[in-house]
This record gives C-alpha cells, structure tokens and sequence, in this order.
C-alpha cells in the first residue's frame, strides 16, 4: 500500500495511456463503419483489385504485390524483436540507466523498482507489437493462398457468383492482415509516446493525448485520404471526365 500510495501519480498516468489507447481503438472501428476513413475506403480498392485480379490470367503481379506487404510486416517483426532485446539488457543494468536520467534536466527521480516497472510495461507494449505483426504475416501468407486458389477466366465450372463471392473472401483477408499491421503501428506510436513517462508522469499522459490526436487525424482527416476519395467525374464537365479515373460507387457514396 505504501508503494502505491507514493508512486498514485504513476498508476494514474499507466491509467490513462490505456484508456487513450483501448479508447481510440474502439472509437476508430466505430466511426468507421459509417465515415470514410483509410480502413474503410483501402478496403474497397482491395474488392476492385480482387475482382479485377480474376480478369487476369497472369497474377504474378498481384502476388509480389502481397509478397512486399508481408516483407513489410517482416520487417517491423524483426525491429520489434531488436527493441525488446534492447529492453532487456537496459532493464538487466537499470542501475547504470538511472544514473544517466539523473544527470538529465526536468527527469523526475523515481526509485529503481519503479524504473523496472517502467521498462517492463514499454516490454509489454512492443511484444503486443510482435505478436500484432507476425499474426499480419500469416494472414498475408493465407492471401497468397487464396491468389493460388482464384478462379481462373475461362473456368466454367466456376459462375459469377461464385468469382463475386470469391472477390470478397479475398479482399476481407487482405484488409484483416492490414487491420493487423496498423495495430502494429499503433503500437510503436503508443511506445514512443510511453518513453515520455521516464520524464514526467503528467508529460507522459500529455502525450498520450497528443498520439490520439495525430493517429485521428491521420486516419480519418489525412490530405491522402482526400485524394482517394476524392473523383474528378464530380466536378467536371461529362467531356472532360469521360478519361478521368473512377472510384468505387461505395467510396463515392460514403
């Protein structure tokens, strides 16, 4: 009790952060099943590419396609597992690691055990992000399946609504595995911002706050999400228009 009462202003900031970060994750699936948002709309160009993939009778493309997206996902996989190595050794000398914060201006001191907690729940954060980014590898390994597995044009035991229907499983794995790859995202944003609670616990929840703001506006206010939304047949003449792109009904709609 009297390590909680002394350190209120810690568990209160831990508090915070992991409503700030449940909450906008919720809010953010939410308001995105009825607003325009990157999930949403990407979801829409991925059932275009898959029905249009079913035009094709080579799909190479659309497999490297898949293939640099599940490097991707590789890629931060194998940074994640470098961070929590380095975590670790930090967390193996915390003694040597305090000492350098407290030769650091505006640091609040906070006891070794303190320190330890610190560093294990920046540990838990950033193996949350391993097990977000190999479970997106997977799901791109299960697209990659479901690309072998597409019917092919002048299949005939193969109708309509079968390839239609096929379109859809497909784009709905790849959106999943993306779901899961901007989980990963969040993760390293949320990390960094938990970096600010060796500081300060109050700049710790500031920042909290400030990561909210910037991955809201990223996902739901961003200048790229304009434009791929955004279709010049609206606003121009039907002569000038009839070359221009054209995006999904649905993307209009919304």
């Amino acid at each position: 009790m009297h390590f909680i009462q002394s350190n209120l202003h810690n568990l209160l900031a831990v508090c915070w952060f992991a409503l700030c970060w449940g909450g906008y994750t919720r809010y953010a699936i939410w308001k995105g099943r009825d607003t325009a948002c990157l999930a949403s709309v990407l979801h829409l160009y991925r059932e275009d590419w898959m029905r249009r993939m079913l035009l094709r009778d080579n799909r190479i493309a659309d497999a490297s396609v898949i293939g640099n997206l599940e490097r991707n996902a590789s890629f931060f996989a194998s940074s994640t597992l470098i961070i929590l190595a380095g975590i670790l050794t930090v967390l193996g000398a915390s003694d040597r690691a305090l000492s350098l914060l407290a030769d650091l201006p505006m640091v609040q001191q906070a006891s070794q055990g303190m320190s330890e907690i610190k560093l294990l729940c920046l540990a838990m954060v950033f193996v949350y992000a391993f097990f977000t980014f190999s479970w997106c590898m997977r799901q791109y390994n299960f697209a990659a399946v479901l690309v072998g597995s597409a019917p092919m044009i002048g299949e005939r035991l193969v109708n309509e609504l079968e390839r239609k229907a096929f379109a859809s499983r497909a784009a709905r794995v790849l959106s999943l595995a993306a779901n899961q790859f901007n989980l990963g995202l969040r993760s390293y944003y949320f990390g960094m911002a938990m970096l600010t609670w060796f500081i300060s616990p109050w700049l710790f929840m500031l920042v909290s706050v400030g990561v909210v703001l910037i991955l809201y506006r990223r996902e739901f206010h961003s200048d790229v999400l304009e434009v791929m939304v955004f279709t010049p047949t609206q606003s121009l003449p039907l002569e000038a228009s009839k070359d221009a792109p054209v995006l999904p009904t649905e993307t209009i709609n919304r």
